[in-house]
Parts: C-alpha cells; structure tokens; sequence
C-alpha cells in the first residue's frame, strides 16, 4: 500500500526465494500447513493504522457498555449457554478491508470475533520471511511496542494466567484435521501448552481431565478454539461428546464460548462509525434497499464465510428461514490495493487486540493479513492464484 516499498519488494522478489520461504515453514512446521500463504507481506502506513486503531477504539466502547452487554445475551443461543463465569472477552479480532473512500485507501469493518486467531503462528512468520525478504527499515508487524517476546509474555499472560501450564489446553475438534493446525504447532511450542481433541476429555464429578495414552491429565483452563457450528457439522458421537462442554466444570474458558457470540457479527448493527457499513438484521429490516446488488447476507454465526450470500436476491432472501440470525450488510468498495506482478490483490487485515491487566484495557498487539483476487477475501476463494492467501502486515513505525 506504500507505492515506493511495493516497488521495491515486487522488483526484488524472485521465486526462487518464495519457495526457500515456504521450505523453511515447512521445517519448522512439518506438515502443518495447511494454507496457502501470499507471496508478501501488506506495508501499512501510519495513517492507515491509525483509522483502524480509532475505529476498534470505538467498537470497544460500545462492546464493553453494560447496555451492548444486555442486548447481547439474545446472540447466545439457548442449546449453547456455557455455564461458568464469563469475565472478560481475553481477546478480539478485527477484520478490516482495504477499501477505496472519496479521500483515497479507508479501513472498513468486516468482521469481529471474541475468539482466538492465529495468534502463535504470527509470532513465526515475519522472522521466517525476514530470512528470505529483509524488511524496510522503520516497521514492524507489532503494535503499540510490543515485540515477538513481550507478545509472547502477552499471550501466557492471557491464556496460562496464574494456572500450571500443564493443566491448560487448547481444545479443538479433531485439531490435527484442522486448516490451522499450523498456529497449534505454534501455540504448543511458544506457550509450552498441550493441544487436546474433544474426544479425549473425561470428567469426574466437577473435574475435567484428557486421557491419552492411558493416563488422565487434569484440566484448570480451557484456552477454546471449538466453535459450535463447526461441532454440529460432525458425526453423532462427537456432537455427544461434546455435550461435556454444557456441563458445570471447575475450570476457566479462554475465553469462554459466549463471547464468540456477543462479540461477533451480531455486533455490526449496533456500530454507526464511518469505518463500519451499514448493517441490519434481517428480520428488522422493513422495505428491502432497491439496490440489492449492493448488498451481501450474511449468517450470523458461521465462519470461514460459509453461508454467505454474494449475489443478494429478493428471492433468495425470501428462502432464509430464520432471518433473525442474519444480517444484510452493505458491501464495501474493497481496493485494488496490492499490485502484484500478475494484477493487484484485494486485502484484508485482521488486527489481534488482548486484555492488558496493567492498563485494563484491550490493546492492539499483532496482526494477521490476507490478499485475494477471488469473490471473496480467504485462502478457499482463492485457488489456482498466485500473490493471495494468509499473510501479515508491517506497519510504519
């Protein structure tokens, strides 16, 4: 996005050195990637990052507000209310599109989640594209100070707390069939954390243990990568199974599963910022915008933008069901942002935000990024590309 750094990183690439970046992946990440990664990384200036500093800044004041907090309670759906105590959302993600506005390249809100990220993954990937691509001098792909160490003190900080790290997992649904395997490789190596699949968990009263090999494992936090949707789509023993999750445990949720609700897309009608699009739920909305090629539908709850509706029809809004979980959004003018030596890229940028007990606040730390050339900005749109795919941000410090 920087036109004199694109030129300079463009000239000097050479595939030669994209393969030997992806052999290092490989090495140090044995058949664990599971995504295409992008050719390069996004440069951002500083005014860029500043627009979507200031807009996450007021998101979290309407998300952090007792009356959003109430409102929220109708995201939860009833089959899926997690007992425990939820506390604070320990982390949120901002998707922002690279767009184009009346003033030149804008941020718009895509997306947000109270849910984890690949947030281990990106502690590896600018130092390991580093070795092949030296970045500029004067950016970084940190926030607010932070480092790959001080993030890292952040992430234990967040997810282990005060626990034994060998009583905290991260818990997936058969993690090692997962696309982002990757960032669990990651997790378990930065954090020192064991990876546990749902189907390993036993419980003795109030505890909660894994067995594997034999032997049982005791379990005080649950850093939670499970999403339900995902856990409805699997066979009838493991949605059994998961049924544990619903029960009275004595341990903490990282974060725990009602904040991938409350803070989520159900979220965006409740945002007015010039960074956010216009957005309703589709049962309140009255008389359908006569211009619904300008729109896309979206259900409220799905990831990996499964269900989403592109090309918006009054017919095919007519035949959602359930129209209180969907939300009518008005598309953004994504940007041709990213030239590339075979066409430009459309972009996306996903800033990670964590709760900083010293200041008592969410605070920007890391980021990941993802270019496209297809309908839709994610790695599965995007096959048979080249310059598209998962990739990160270095900000102009």
């Amino acid at each position: 996005m920087i036109g004199s750094i694109r030129q300079q990183y463009n000239q000097a690439f050479t595939q030669e050195r994209y393969e030997a970046f992806l052999n290092d992946i490989e090495a140090a990440y044995p058949g664990s990637l599971d995504f295409r990664i992008a050719e390069t990384p996004i440069f951002v200036d500083k005014a860029f990052q500043q627009k979507m500093l200031d807009a996450c800044d007021y998101i979290l004041g309407i998300t952090g507000s007792a009356d959003y907090i109430s409102k929220s309670d109708a995201a939860i759906p009833a089959a899926f209310k997690v007992p425990g105590n939820e506390g604070r959302p320990h982390c949120i993600a901002f998707d922002f599109g690279v767009c184009q506005g009346e003033e030149g390249l804008e941020p718009q809100l895509i997306e947000l989640q109270g849910f984890p990220s690949l947030f281990a993954w990106q502690i590896d990937m600018p130092p390991l594209h580093a070795t092949h691509f030296p970045p500029p001098t004067g950016f970084t792909a940190y926030l607010n100070g932070y480092d790959a160490a001080s993030y890292t003190k952040l992430l234990k900080q967040n997810i282990i707390g005060d626990a034994d790290p060998a009583t905290v997992v991260l818990l997936e649904i058969l993690p090692q069939q997962q696309k982002t395997r990757i960032d669990f490789a990651a997790t378990q190596k930065h954090l020192g954390i064991e990876v546990v699949c749902l189907t390993e968990l036993v419980t003795e009263g109030k505890k909660l243990f894994y067995q594997r090999n034999g032997k049982k494992h005791p379990i005080s936090r649950i850093y939670n990568r499970i999403i339900f949707d995902d856990l409805q789509q699997q066979s009838p023993a493991i949605q059994e199974q998961g049924k544990i999750l619903l029960q009275e445990l004595d341990v903490t949720w990282v974060p725990h599963p009602s904040w991938f609700y409350r803070i989520s897309k159900f979220t965006l009608p409740f945002l007015h910022h010039r960074f956010v699009p216009y957005t309703q739920f589709l049962n309140t909305v009255k008389q359908l915008p006569s211009d619904l090629e300008n729109y896309v539908a979206k259900p409220l709850f799905s990831f990996a933008g499964q269900g989403v509706i592109i090309d918006v029809t009054e017919e095919a809004l007519q035949q959602i069901k359930d129209p209180h979980n969907w939300i009518l959004q008005r598309k953004v003018p994504y940007a041709d942002a990213i030239q590339t030596p075979d066409g430009p890229a459309k972009a996306e940028i996903r800033l990670f935000y964590f709760w900083e007990k010293g200041k008592q606040k969410h605070v920007a730390a890391n980021n990941l990024a993802r270019l496209s050339k297809g309908k839709m900005v994610g790695v599965r749109y995007n096959k048979d590309k080249q310059w598209v795919g998962g990739s990160f941000c270095l900000f102009e410090q």
